[in-house]
């Protein structure tokens, strides 16, 4: 089990929180909005007020001992960023942060933020690679060049060996798990057999991921 923190308790701080706090991980949660933090107290491990900017405020919570920070802060750029700033001088290991533009990521990434998150443009290219390609199950961007998708096993692919198909070489793909029946088989070997109704989770330099589209 890991610590969270994650400060901001907007729609996308609380989805993000809550969903942490039901993998059964430890997570604080922190806004300036004594409605949100009451709204949410029950969701999450700990929910509390506090000026996040005020960095005595941060440290008497304890914040410096959590394994990973949040900075999930909405439109208020100049909050995000110095709060970014903050948590990363006081020692934490990983802290993501939430930008509302590639310019704002950029600022982040430069005051030591360790990866960053744009939801509305991640949710935006998930939804579209749903919508448009019935065998895309998930799209999930790691980086500007590299993603992992889900997709449903081909019929030319059925009962074939992940040797057989040698999906690197003919589509630059690397499969790193294959979904069978609500089971799930972690980085298979090249004798795992691809079966009718498999969903296979793939990770790839997005050209060959817009390669392998074409064939849906």
């Amino acid at each position: 089990m890991k610590q969270f923190v994650v400060i901001g308790l907007g729609r996308f701080g609380f989805s993000l929180a809550k969903t942490l706090y039901e993998l059964g991980h430890d997570v604080l949660g922190i806004d300036n909005d004594e409605e949100i933090v009451q709204s949410v107290a029950e969701s999450i491990t700990h929910a509390v007020k506090a000026d996040a900017t005020d960095e005595n405020a941060l440290k008497a919570l304890g914040v410096r001992n959590f394994d990973v920070a949040v900075v999930s802060i909405g439109n208020d750029i100049q909050s995000s960023i110095l709060v970014t700033l903050i948590l990363k001088e006081m020692g934490i290991k990983y802290v993501v942060a939430k930008a509302n533009s590639e310019l704002h990521g950029r600022v982040l990434k430069k005051i030591g933020a360790d990866r960053i998150v744009f939801p509305e443009r991640d949710m935006g290219i998930r939804v579209a690679h749903n919508l448009t390609l019935s065998n895309i199950l998930e799209y999930i961007e790691l980086s500007p060049e590299y993603s992992i998708i889900e997709i449903s096993a081909l019929p030319a692919w059925y009962d074939k060996s992940l040797r057989q198909l040698n999906m690197r070489t003919k589509y630059g793909l690397n499969v790193i798990a294959i979904k069978r029946n609500g089971n799930i088989i972690i980085s298979p070997n090249g004798d795992d057999m691809i079966l009718r109704g498999d969903i296979l989770a793939v990770v790839g330099h997005k050209d060959d991921i817009e390669n392998i589209e074409k064939h849906f």
